[in-house]
């Protein structure tokens, strides 16, 4: 088959490690272009752990250097600074997994969230990069905007049940995730002496995730309801676990629903007991569990953030978008103990 020559644009931080290691293991994928804001190192300078495993040199970020070495380029950037490669990359042949928010929401949403769109004729062409909700059309994209940790959790858990909401509802979502969903820089939320045996929420009720889950799960129903999203720092590396609380309009077995929804799914698991984040570490997997009470109906979604929540997702839509099968390349052994 084919070898894709693949280039990662911002793989100084976490997902860019995470995206390194999954393009060396993928048997259709080469590893062809690294850079960061500044370049000038080589690879195992940047990322310690990758001496003696692969060597290659880290390039001044430079669009049109990424699309002369890779068909396929992965954007690991900010917000606004993504959209600004995006503008340059999509005047070439080369597709995009774009892994910020720049693409993902509608743009009057997007402003209100983050900040003034520059390209809005690739935002109204890009696909939103959850397999579950658009994989035909992911096969056909040539920018691909990859979903956010926390609404991959919760909108994996929501969607099966939106025709059985009850109208005019909430859908309440208290998620938490490890620390490296921050980021490297180090805050004072994620210092060590601040997160060490705590727990805490940050930006309750205003996360700007809770529009990107609302957006989504409004475009699979004509009901009426309200995301109240609040999101937690745990003491933990990597995972996240999103706990969704939603009324019910109709009676339903929800078990029965939840399992019949991702019968076809390879990298759902519909677990029969509550969910816990050390199951799907390391993986590509999102593990859901769900119980009712009433109308009241409890869904628990656990995935690795950096992984089904930003790179190894990535990694699945690059798959798409290049003709292989979806699932090859993701990694499913967790890391247990």
């Amino acid at each position: 088959m084919t070898v894709t020559k693949v280039g990662i644009i911002g793989a100084s931080g976490y997902t860019g490690l995470e995206l390194i290691k999954l393009i060396l293991s993928h048997p259709y994928f080469e590893l062809s272009y690294v850079s960061t804001s500044e370049g000038g190192m080589c690879l195992s300078e940047l990322h310690p752990s990758l001496l003696g495993v692969f060597e290659c040199d880290v390039e001044k970020a430079d669009a049109k250097g990424a699309a002369a070495k890779a068909d396929l380029v992965f954007l690991a950037l900010p917000h606004k600074t993504a959209m600004e490669y995006v503008k340059e990359l999509m005047k070439t042949d080369v597709k995009v997994v774009d892994l910020s928010a720049d693409y993902r929401l509608e743009k009057e949403r997007y402003e209100e969230h983050y900040c003034p769109h520059i390209d809005s004729d690739n935002l109204d062409n890009a696909v939103y990069g959850l397999p579950e909700l658009y994989r035909e059309a992911i096969k056909k994209a040539k920018l691909v905007a990859n979903p956010g940790c926390y609404p991959t959790s919760a909108i994996l858990g929501i969607l099966p049940f939106v025709d059985y909401m009850k109208a005019d509802s909430d859908i309440i979502i208290d998620a938490k995730s490890g620390v490296s969903g921050a980021g490297k820089k180090c805050t004072e939320n994620t210092h060590y002496v601040s997160i060490n045996d705590n727990l805490f929420s940050y930006n309750p009720l205003g996360h700007r995730h809770g529009p990107e889950i609302f957006e989504k799960i409004s475009l699979k129903t004509d009901k009426n309801f309200r995301v109240q999203f609040v999101p937690h720092l745990v003491p933990a590396t990597r995972g996240m676990l999103a706990s969704v609380y939603l009324q019910l309009g109709s009676e339903i077995d929800a078990k029965n629903v939840l399992e019949a929804f991702y019968k076809e799914e390879k990298m759902v698991r519909v677990r029969t007991s509550p969910v816990d984040m050390k199951s799907v570490a390391g993986t590509n997997f999102c593990d859901i569990y769900v119980k009712q009470s009433g109308s009241l109906l409890f869904i628990s979604s656990a995935i690795d953030n950096l992984l089904r929540g930003a790179s190894s997702q990535a990694v699945a839509n690059a798959n798409l978008m290049c003709g292989y099968e979806e699932v090859i390349g993701l990694p499913t052994l967790a890391y247990v103990p």
